[in-house]
């Protein structure tokens, strides 16, 4: 049956050539192995396989989207959501508090979806009016973002603290990944909320987030935790279409590690993002599946089996029977830009899968008309490559920098600003 399966689904796809070696250390919540990690040979199937002219495009890359639907993420249950009538609704316009010596402005309204409150934090340049914004979820809550009294401490389920309880002691520990304040200097807002009230993180065979809206348990085919991440972006942004102070049509998605995965997702499915930022992805987000360096797709469905559909499991020490690779994924961005960033010891998450990824989704934005990524070979550490897609790789570990942060700004300036 799955032989079928691969057969019929191998039919889409062509080839590139790929050979890379490297070892891998873990992260602090998967036990890595003890031996070297084996880097698969395997060619890359081709994005543009079957087409030739820009034209063409748009049906292949349904095709794509749609095999990462079906086969990794998962499909939105859109009927039975329609059914329970979702719609984004804004509870609490919240107040407004004066922030920065008043160059900014703090923002916190509730919107409420499939049950859920969203509590947003939006930071705002002063005397706003059709502002480019970054739309970004947080790990651990509002409160970490800022140290600020006036930001509430979720009540929601949250990772790796005490009982799965955020407390007040919590407010700012997060800050030094947000440069807020460079955010706003350099002319963007800054809408975050806490990913976790969307769909907590942990694996209750889908009975809770907005999974509990609904009356059975996900298909096969059907969404896992990064693709309901990703659809609560999209409700957001639908939220940020009504905002005057913030113009919907320069709205940047941004995410770390699996939020950054999440950022990937959500800019393959909407379009309305005009910017798409994957920091630190790795193994289901921007490094290439049949490397099988650092994280694999075996140990990421072991360990975080509420991440993805079902059917991605059938690739479990099996990628080279994938009918895509992740450079495809960074391909249904195009021709809109699209930053890939990596650490040079977060070997977990793959720098140079990242990098060929970016690199082997050049030639769709070749195609349409853009540069795609300008550099050959993968840049030296700390020496960013930016076209409509960019790289780094920076000094350190897994988490966000200012320095990523500069880089972001740089390259959203460029490509969002004054347009």
């Amino acid at each position: 049956m799955h032989i079928r399966r691969f057969l019929m689904v191998a039919l889409v796809v062509g080839v590139a050539s790929i050979a890379a070696a490297q070892t891998f250390n873990p992260r602090d919540d998967i036990k890595p192995k003890d031996e070297e990690s084996t880097v698969s040979n395997d060619r890359l199937p081709d994005p543009l396989s079957g087409i030739e002219s820009p034209a063409e495009w748009p049906a292949r890359r349904e095709q794509i989207r749609q095999l990462f639907a079906t086969e990794m993420f998962g499909n939105v249950p859109t009927d039975k959501l329609n059914a329970i009538k979702v719609k984004v609704k804004v509870k609490d316009q919240g107040t407004r508090k004066s922030i920065f010596g008043g160059k900014a402005t703090m923002w916190q309204p509730v919107v409420t979806l499939a049950g859920r409150d969203l509590q947003l934090l939006i930071f705002l340049p002063s005397e706003s009016k059709d502002t480019p914004a970054f739309l970004a979820y947080n790990f651990h809550g509002n409160h970490t973002v800022l140290d600020d009294v006036d930001i509430p401490v979720t009540e929601h389920w949250v990772r790796n603290k005490p009982g799965n309880r955020a407390s007040a002691q919590d407010r700012g520990n997060g800050a030094s990944r947000w440069a807020v304040e460079k955010i706003i200097d350099h002319g963007f807002a800054l809408v975050t909320l806490y990913y976790g009230d969307v769909d907590p993180d942990f694996d209750d065979g889908f009975a809770n987030g907005v999974h509990a809206a609904l009356a059975d348990k996900p298909a096969g085919d059907q969404w896992g935790s990064i693709a309901t991440w990703a659809w609560g972006l999209s409700r957001v942004l639908d939220y940020l279409e009504t905002v005057p102070e913030i113009d919907e049509q320069r709205v940047a998605v941004m995410g770390h590690s699996r939020l950054g995965k999440t950022a990937l997702w959500a800019g393959a499915n909407d379009e309305r993002f005009a910017l798409v930022i994957s920091n630190n992805s790795g193994c289901g987000g921007a490094a290439l599946s049949r490397r099988r360096s650092g994280e694999t797709v075996a140990r990421i469905n072991t360990a975080f089996p509420h991440w993805f559909c079902k059917n991605f499991a059938h690739y479990n020490d099996n990628e080279a029977q994938l009918p895509f690779d992740q450079h495809m994924l960074i391909a249904l961005m195009a021709p809109r830009p699209v930053y890939v960033a990596s650490a040079v010891e977060d070997t977990w998450a793959d720098p140079e899968g990242e990098f060929l990824s970016a690199k082997h989704a050049t030639p769709v934005y070749q195609l349409l008309g853009s540069e795609g990524l300008p550099a050959k070979e993968m840049p030296a550490v700390d020496q960013p490559s930016q076209g409509s897609i960019g790289y780094h790789v920076r000094s350190g570990g897994h988490g966000v920098t200012d320095f990523d942060w500069t880089e972001y700004l740089k390259f959203s300036s460029k490509h969002l600003l004054n347009k």
